[in-house]
């Protein structure tokens, strides 16, 4: 039965937690982890997705779907991109399957698009064919009006995740305008709540940069947004309903400051962050919960894909949200380059993209040995 939208939204409150930034350890008496390429000569790996048969939907920033068939087959899934906006940190970005998938085979992705004279960032619903080679839109687009920088493609977000009560997450960037992440009446900087059926939409946070990761914590109602920083202060924020994450670059001038902090705590109100990075960046994106007895001492672990430090963070965090514990997976430290997204898989095993260029981008599955 579809829970009313209005409800999903009331019902989804979470506590706000306080920030650290301690250096990240590395992994100390966690399960050695087996790493297995799945599918490779990817260009900017982005989001992957699986289905409930095992196969993996994987999406790329220039444009374009992959399939990698329970049996290893990897295969283009063909699909119209002639309105899609690729340029800089914008394009095809974020991609959730439908939790009814089983029965409409229907999927979400959230991307740039442009009709030649003007660009946006829009969610796009599409069914996927039974063989998994071709994809239709069906909602084109079921959200748009999200604003992107048609002149530099900067901070366009945007991932897509589902709440347990069937309410499609969107976190969205600010598109590099000042004003954007503390204006209430646009969707940049935002993290939204739409229903899938509708369409309908609301702001549910505000205050972001760049929101670049969105996971949803197994058995609670906690959500956890992945947010890149300036040169300080990469970010990981548990989200409530309403509440602002006080980022606000807008200058006396009208321009973009990106030396304010990312949480200003000036501003009223304003929820610190639970985990930080500090001056010293890394360029956080993606963010996935370890669920499982097979993974042992890192079930429960809040997995962070790291960009510009290359690699992979582990958050332990407490029954509130709180940080108890950072380290870093030495499996994946410095050898795959940039990781872009982690995700664990219905089959639950973790699922890595990297985001390298040039073709030469791979998703990975990594399991405890």
């Amino acid at each position: 039965m579809r829970v009313p939208f209005a409800l999903i939204v009331t019902a989804l409150l979470v506590a706000g937690c306080t920030a650290s930034s301690e250096e990240p350890a590395p992994s100390v008496g966690g399960p050695v982890l087996d790493v297995a390429v799945v599918a490779d000569g990817l260009d900017h790996a982005w989001d992957v997705a699986q289905a409930p048969d095992g196969t993996l939907l994987v999406d790329e920033r220039s444009g374009g779907f992959t399939a990698v068939l329970p049996d290893g087959t990897v295969q283009e899934v063909k699909a119209g991109f002639d309105d899609l906006f690729a340029r800089g940190e914008t394009g095809l970005m974020g991609l959730v399957l439908d939790p009814g998938f089983t029965g409409n085979r229907r999927f979400y992705s959230c991307q740039g698009v442009t009709d030649g004279s003007s660009s946006a960032v829009e969610v796009i619903g599409w069914t996927v064919s039974a063989d998994w080679r071709t994809a239709t839109r069906v909602a084109d687009p079921l959200i748009g009006t999200i604003p992107v920088n048609e002149g530099s493609g900067r901070h366009g977000g945007c991932r897509l995740r589902f709440t347990p009560d069937g309410a499609l997450l969107i976190g969205t960037g600010d598109s590099a305008v000042g004003s954007n992440a503390q204006d209430r009446a646009s969707r940049a900087g935002k993290v939204l709540l739409a229903d899938p059926a509708t369409g309908e939409v609301a702001v549910w946070t505000y205050g972001h940069r760049n929101v670049q990761g969105l996971a949803v914590r197994p058995g609670t109602g906690q959500v956890f947004a992945v947010e890149q920083g300036t040169s300080r202060d990469d970010e990981v924020n548990l989200l409530k309903d309403g509440g602002n994450y006080g980022y606000d670059p807008d200058g006396d001038d009208g321009g973009y400051d990106e030396s304010v902090p990312m949480t200003d705590t000036g501003i009223p109100g304003a929820i610190p962050a639970v985990w930080a990075s500090g001056e010293q960046t890394i360029a956080t994106s993606g963010g996935t919960f370890l669920d499982g007895d097979r993974w042992g001492s890192y079930d429960g672990l809040l997995l962070v894909g790291v960009l510009r430090g290359q690699g992979v963070l582990a958050l332990r965090l407490d029954d509130d949200g709180a940080l108890q514990e950072q380290f870093r997976l030495p499996e994946l430290e410095g050898t795959y380059g940039r990781i872009r997204t982690v995700q664990q898989g219905t089959d639950g095993a973790l699922y890595v993209t990297t985001d390298n260029g040039s073709n030469q981008d791979r998703v990975l599955r990594v399991t405890p040995r």
